[in-house]
């Protein structure tokens, strides 16, 4: 009898219940029977379409799954996203000579990193023209801004190996993302690694850091821990930093997923000028406490989500070190519950979420019928938002459409966007969109009080109506992309001069501010060659405000900002990375020639700085060399007030990393 072979057809039938996916390019069926997957949950694609994804978060799992039960995606909407704006990419950037997220961010046009001291030990998040108080940042989708300033919602405990990915979404109405949201997204290196990196430099800096992570079927849990410190790079700079981070994730057949985070981080460092330019003295300690857990569940057409967050954050300022003078405990509390449907008409979501914001405080707040500890002041808040959202998608068209309410104790307020997006060609994408957004006077505006300052407890929320255009092409090593946008502000919050009010600066919001801003970026990329990378980036701000009055900070933006980066490698182990940046900075300070002495002044305008930074890198195996150099050419630059921030600075590394 002769032996006939037959051939077996690979059949792979469905992906997350949809007739197309990604291997319909195959032309062929497939069978999957173990698949590992490196989850993007923060599937943000540029079309509006698909921004109900925006509020998910990336983990790296190994499914073990029947022929028919593919699930590549979870998703939890953040009320509603319309376009997403990458900031940083791990994979991209490995070589980068960065070794914070302020040193990351610090490149992209959308974003102005603004600092007070060396290795980002203080800074602040403006996006596109906005403050720092009118940026929400979420971890992993996750809602952690803090209620009481903005100076402490990014201090995160979370470093930047751990970083896979940075993002900025747009139209997130409602409470909170008056100018963006800035989205920090953790996720392994690999399934199970170890890895361990010790830095040491100038002024006594000194870096180690111990991460890993273990996937062992439906669970991933990623953990790292680390210290920072140095002497500082001039008097009363010297700083250090704790933090402890992990993410577990378990995926149940029946129950659902399961997202589970949580850190804490504590730092101290030497303030000198960072309040007041003329006090070289100060001094601050801050400690962050924050856990998370997410849980989402597929039945049929429908997907259920909730979200659980909370935030602890102490703080401690010595108007002269050593003499505590102010001291904040503020805890946020946040709860979400969605559902998604899909139907021939698309996707409809629907949902809502809950913040509860609380401080002790030294100085803010109602004072208290009796103390607290170190606490004479206390005040409490309750906010929350309620949406309805449907998005459908063509072959090259998609919409979306959104419209809701924000409960707050100023009253209620209607939330609402509408976004659209065309793919006339391959790789190119065009979108547009109109979204509200609002954000609530922080603790700090209503109640801080001192010599200069006058509080205001008649402020209510800011309010503004952003337009956004914008082009993205990405085709083989080449990427390039056009987003403009004009954001009109009502109601704007900020310190406010007046010579006829005792001469102190006093919480305001008598006028409006008026934004258009470009943003231009291009790129090359190769994996294999001589040169690596190029990528060149140019951003433009222009702001108009209706009123003729001295403002602390709304009139001090980035003008222009042009950045190049080009990565090259040789004798084979070998690269090196060059980063240049040209800012442009509107607006003036005022300036103390004598520390100690605020009698003798004078106001200065910011001037435009060059910064060169460079990474020399070797890699072999498990084992990396590193030599960094910021400000190669010692430019003496401010970001804030005239605090003089680092000049060159060396520091080199090893890296050693066994996993697989």
């Amino acid at each position: 009898m002769k032996n006939i072979r037959t051939k077996q057809t690979p059949c792979f039938r469905r992906w997350s219940r949809k007739g197309w996916s990604a291997f319909a390019s195959l032309h062929r069926h497939v069978t999957i029977g173990v698949l590992a997957v490196t989850m993007s949950i923060l599937l943000l694609a540029t079309h509006s379409a698909s921004a109900h994804d925006a509020d998910t978060a990336a983990i790296l799992k190994t499914l073990r799954i029947d022929e028919v039960g593919i699930s590549g995606s979870q998703s939890a909407p953040t009320r509603n996203v319309q376009s997403q704006t990458p900031l940083f990419d791990r994979k991209a950037q490995a070589a980068a000579p960065v070794q914070t997220l302020e040193s990351a961010l610090r490149l992209v046009p959308s974003v102005d990193i603004r600092e007070r001291g060396g290795k980002g030990m203080q800074a602040d998040i403006f996006i596109r023209g906005g403050s720092f108080d009118q940026t929400m940042v979420l971890l992993n989708g996750i809602d952690f801004t803090d209620a009481r300033t903005g100076h402490q919602s990014h201090s995160l405990p979370v470093d930047i190996d751990c970083i896979s990915a940075v993002d900025l979404l747009d139209g997130v109405p409602g409470v909170g993302a008056f100018a963006g949201a800035v989205n920090i997204r953790t996720a392994p290196l690999k399934p199970t690694y170890l890895r361990f990196e010790g830095t040491g430099g100038q002024h006594g800096y000194a870096y180690a850091n111990l991460s890993g992570a273990v996937t062992s079927g439906r669970l991933s849990v990623l953990a790292a821990g680390s210290y920072r410190r140095s002497d500082g790079y001039r008097h009363n700079t010297d700083f250090t930093n704790y933090n402890a981070f992990v993410r577990a994730a378990y995926d149940a057949r029946r129950a659902g997923y399961f997202d589970l985070q949580a850190g804490y981080q504590d730092r101290a460092f030497g303030s000198n000028g960072f309040y007041a330019a003329y006090n070289p003295d100060q001094w601050e300690g801050t400690s962050t406490a924050l856990a998370s857990l997410r849980w989402l569940k597929d039945a049929g057409r429908f997907s259920f989500g909730a979200a659980a967050s909370y935030r602890k954050n102490f703080d401690r300022y010595d108007w002269t070190r050593g003499t505590a003078m102010n001291r904040h405990n503020t805890d946020n509390v946040g709860a979400k519950l969605w559902v998604d449907c899909g139907w021939l008409a698309g996707t409809t979501s629907l949902g809502g979420d809950y913040a509860f914001n609380h401080i002790y405080s030294t100085n803010l707040g109602e004072a208290l019928s009796k103390p607290h500890g170190h606490y004479t002041h206390a005040k409490a808040r309750h906010t929350g938002n309620l949406w309805l959202r449907h998005a459908k998608r063509w072959r090259r068209f998609d919409a979306a459409v959104s419209a809701g309410g924000s409960f707050t104790p100023y009253g209620t307020s209607a939330l609402w966007s509408i976004a659209g997006g065309y793919d006339p060609l391959a790789g190119l994408h065009l979108g547009a969109g109109v979204f509200q957004s609002m954000r609530l006077p922080t603790f700090t505006d209503l109640y801080y009080s001192s010599p200069a300052q006058v509080n205001n407890l008649d402020l209510t929320p800011e309010k503004a109506v952003t337009y956004r255009i914008g082009a993205d092409y990405a085709k083989g090593r080449w990427s390039a992309s056009l987003q403009t946008y004009y954001r009109a502000g009502r109601d704007i919050i900020d310190w406010v001069w007046r010579e006829d009010m005792d001469g102190k600066w006093h919480s305001e919001q008598a006028s409006r501010l008026d934004t258009y801003g470009v943003e231009l970026s291009g790129g090359y990329a190769a994996p294999e060659g001589f040169l690596r990378s190029v990528t060149l980036s140019y951003g433009y701000i222009s702001t108009d405000r209706n009123t003729d009055i001295v403002a602390k900070s709304a009139m001090d933006f980035m003008r222009h900002k042009a950045s190049l980066a080009v990565g090259v490698h040789f004798l084979r182990r070998m690269s090196l990375v060059l980063t240049a940046s040209v800012y442009d900075r509107n607006g003036s300070y005022t300036h103390y020639p004598v520390p100690g002495d605020a009698s003798v002044s004078r106001i200065r305008d910011y001037e435009p700085y060059f910064l060169l930074d460079g990474r020399l890198q070797w890699e072999k195996g498990v084992c990396r060399l590193y030599l960094d150099a910021t400000n190669i050419t010692d430019s003496r630059y401010c970001d804030l007030g005239g605090i003089r921030l680092p000049g060159a600075w060396v520091t080199g590394g090893v890296v050693l990393t066994i996993g697989r």
